[in-house]
C-alpha cells in the first residue's frame, strides 16, 4: 500500500524551469513559506536538463540579470559592459540550488505533480507522487509553472491546445553538443533566416537536402567550453507534449536524427570536419501545448505595438515571432526572426497570469494567457523568468496578507520586483 502524507505551505510552485524557479525564489526571498516541486533530478528545466545554449531574447527582470551575473562569475562593472548570455548548464544547475537554499525554499526533486485539489473553483493545492509515496500539499497560493499547465488543466481551467484553428503545435527538439570544432573557422548560424554560402552551396539549403525530414535546418551556437558547439537541429513534428506516448516518440525520432546531423556538419560546415557528439539533453524540448484563458489574452498586436498595460508586471520583454515550422524543418511561414521590426520591447499584464475562473491559482511561464503567435514570443526563458518573478511576488502578497489574487494591484507587484 502506498504511503500518503500531507503538507501545508504558503506557496506551492509546480515545475522548476526558469519560470518556476523565479516564482519560488521570489516568493521565498520575500518571506513566504514555499515548496517547489520538480519531476526531474535538477532545477532549471530547458535551461539545464534541456541543454539550452543561451538565454535568447531579453526581459527587464532584475532576477534575470542577477542570474546572468551570478552564473557568469564576473564583477558588477564587467557585467554592465558585457552581458554574457551563454549557458553552462552544469554551473547553472548548482546556482539554482544555491539560490533556493539561500532563501529557505523547500525543494522536492524526483516528484511528479499528479492532480489538483479543489473545492469548486477554488484550488486548494496539489497531490504529488514520488518514491516516498503520495503527498497532498495544501497552499494559500498555487503556481502552475509546469510549462504545459498540467495542474491548471486538472483543476478545470479553460485552455486552447496549440494554434486555435487546428490545435497544431510547434515541433519538439532534443538539444545536443558536439566537440572537436575548430572555432577559428567555425560557422555559427543563430536563426533560420541566417544563411552562409560555401563552395558546395548554401548551408540551410544543404541541410534541407542532406538531413532527413522532418529535420533539415542548421542552428549552431557557441558554448562556454572550448571547441564545443550546441546544436538546435533535431526536429519532431506532430507531437502533443501533453501525451506521454508522444514525448517518448519525439525522443526516439530526435535521437535517430543526431548521427545524420553530425554527418552533415562534418561534410559541409567549415570548422566541423572532426566534430563528435559529447552530450545530449535529458529533457525533450516542448515549445507549445496549452494556452490558458485568462482575464486577458495577450495577442500579437499588443507585441507589435509595444503596448504598455496599466496592470503590467513584466516590462521590456523582447524577442521575435519564433514559430518553428509546424510541418517540417526551418521557420514557419508565419514566423519572423531577424526581420522582426519591433525593437522597443513590450509589457505583459497581470491579468494574463490569472485564470478566468479559478481562484488561488496563478499561471506562470509559457502557459499564461496568450495567442499562438504571441506565445511564440513570450515563451523564451528570459521572459519566463520575468513572468515567474511577478507570479512569486503576487503569491507572497496574497499569502502574507490573506488577500485574493484578483484583488492585488499590479503596482504592488512591481514595487516588490523593483520595476
Amino acid at each position: 500500500m502506498i504511503a500518503k502524507f500531507e503538507l501545508n505551505t504558503d506557496v506551492l510552485v509546480l515545475g522548476s524551469g526558469p519560470a518556476g524557479f523565479a516564482a519560488a525564489y521570489t516568493a521565498a526571498k520575500n518571506g513566504a513559506k514555499v515548496i517547489l516541486v520538480e519531476q526531474s533530478g535538477d532545477v532549471g528545466g530547458i535551461s539545464t536538463s534541456g541543454l539550452m545554449s543561451h538565454w535568447t531574447g531579453s526581459c527587464g527582470s532584475p532576477l534575470y540579470y542577477d542570474i546572468l551575473k551570478r552564473s557568469s562569475e564576473i564583477s558588477e562593472g564587467e557585467f554592465r559592459n558585457k552581458i554574457i548570455n551563454l549557458i553552462d548548464p552544469e554551473k547553472l544547475k548548482t546556482l539554482y540550488l544555491e539560490m533556493l537554499d539561500e532563501v529557505g525554499c523547500k525543494l522536492m526533486l524526483y516528484t511528479f505533480a499528479e492532480d489538483a485539489i479543489c473545492d469548486g473553483d477554488k484550488v486548494l493545492g496539489a497531490t504529488v507522487i514520488n518514491k516516498s509515496g503520495k503527498t497532498d500539499i495544501y497552499a494559500k497560493t498555487i503556481i502552475d509553472a509546469t510549462g504545459d499547465g498540467d495542474i491548471a488543466a486538472r483543476a478545470g481551467a479553460e485552455y486552447v491546445l496549440g494554434r486555435g484553428e487546428d490545435n497544431k503545435m510547434q515541433p519538439a527538439t532534443l538539444m545536443f553538443k558536439v566537440g572537436g570544432v575548430d572555432y577559428d573557422r567555425a560557422v555559427f548560424l543563430g536563426s533560420f533566416e541566417s544563411t552562409y554560402e560555401t563552395p558546395n552551396g548554401e548551408l540551410q539549403a544543404l541541410a534541407k537536402e542532406h538531413i532527413p525530414y522532418p529535420a533539415g535546418h542548421i542552428l549552431t551556437y557557441k558554448s562556454t567550453l572550448p571547441g564545443v558547439v550546441t546544436c538546435n537541429m533535431t526536429n519532431a513534428v506532430g507531437i502533443d507534449g501533453t501525451v506521454a506516448d508522444d514525448l517518448t516518440k519525439a525522443t526516439l525520432i530526435c535521437r535517430r536524427q543526431m548521427d545524420d546531423i553530425v554527418k552533415y556538419l562534418r561534410e559541409f560546415v567549415p570548422g566541423y570536419e572532426n566534430c563528435f557528439i559529447i552530450s545530449s539533453a535529458s529533457l525533450i524540448g516542448i515549445r507549445e501545448t496549452r494556452h490558458f484563458k485568462g482575464k486577458y489574452t495577450l495577442n500579437e498586436q499588443d507585441i507589435l505595438e509595444a503596448k504598455v498595460f496599466d496592470d503590467y508586471v513584466v516590462k521590456d520583454a523582447y524577442f521575435n515571432f519564433d514559430v518553428h515550422n509546424i510541418t517540417g524543418a526551418g521557420l514557419d511561414k508565419t514566423g519572423v526572426q531577424k526581420h522582426f521590426k519591433q525593437t522597443k520591447g513590450y509589457t505583459i499584464p497581470y491579468r494574463c497570469l490569472l485564470p478566468e475562473v479559478k481562484e488561488n491559482l496563478l499561471l506562470c511561464g509559457r502557459n499564461i494567457s496568450g495567442t499562438h503567435m504571441a506565445h511564440s514570443n513570450f515563451r523564451v526563458m528570459p521572459i519566463c523568468v520575468g513572468i515567474g518573478e511577478a507570479a512569486g511576488a503576487a503569491a507572497y502578497i496574497s499569502a502574507s496578507q490573506k488577500r485574493n489574487l484578483n484583488d492585488i494591484d499590479a503596482s504592488e507587484i512591481r514595487e516588490i520586483i523593483g520595476i
